[in-house]
């Protein structure tokens, strides 16, 4: 039995350095063997970390890899499964010092947010940036944004109403940047 084996047996995350773009083809690859061999026990995700965010010229949904290179991969470190992942076209190696992969410590998954359910969203909109209002009763309105909820979802938007400036919280794709 070689160092590389993992005797608690537990699913870690691991992370696989690439051929710059090869990110996709290897987690394609990666997929087939593992159904084909039947190894899904052992090599349970295989993950490219991206971030969403919407392109305010084009207004489309862009994914962005966050970590050009890498792929993430969770499993049971074997000698049959470093074998597996290693040898996928595409793979220059693990992360880890020397030949020994090293895990990622739960810490680093949580900063990660590897295993969150949905993928964080990052618009390109500042604060004080004049926006125009999409949707709604204030459809055509514009106003200054203000403020983000922490998920990044909702927005503050000032509007000025009756000489007021009138807070309103709006859905973040209820919202357009003015380019004046």
């Amino acid at each position: 039995m070689s160092d590389l084996y993992d005797a608690t047996g537990e699913k870690r995350w691991y992370v696989a350095h690439t051929y710059s773009g090869y990110e996709n083809k290897v987690k394609t690859n990666l997929e087939k063997i593992v159904e084909n061999r039947g190894l899904q026990d052992v090599i349970v995700d295989i993950r490219i970390p991206v971030e969403t965010y919407i392109d305010n010229e084009t207004k489309k949904e862009v994914e962005e890899k966050i970590f050009p290179s890498y792929v993430l991969v969770k499993m049971v470190m074997t000698d049959e499964t470093w074998h597996v992942v290693r040898n996928i076209s595409g793979v220059t190696g693990f992360v880890g010092p020397g030949s020994k992969p090293t895990a990622l410590t739960e810490a680093e998954v949580a900063a990660m947010g590897i295993e969150a359910a949905a993928p964080k969203v990052v618009i390109n909109f500042n604060i004080d940036d004049t926006v125009e209002i999409k949707d709604g009763a204030l459809k055509g309105t514009r106003g200054v944004l203000k403020e983000f909820s922490d998920d990044k979802k909702k927005v503050t938007v000032l509007v000025n109403m009756f000489g007021r400036d009138t807070p309103f919280e709006l859905d973040t794709d209820a919202i357009s940047l003015v380019n004046d």
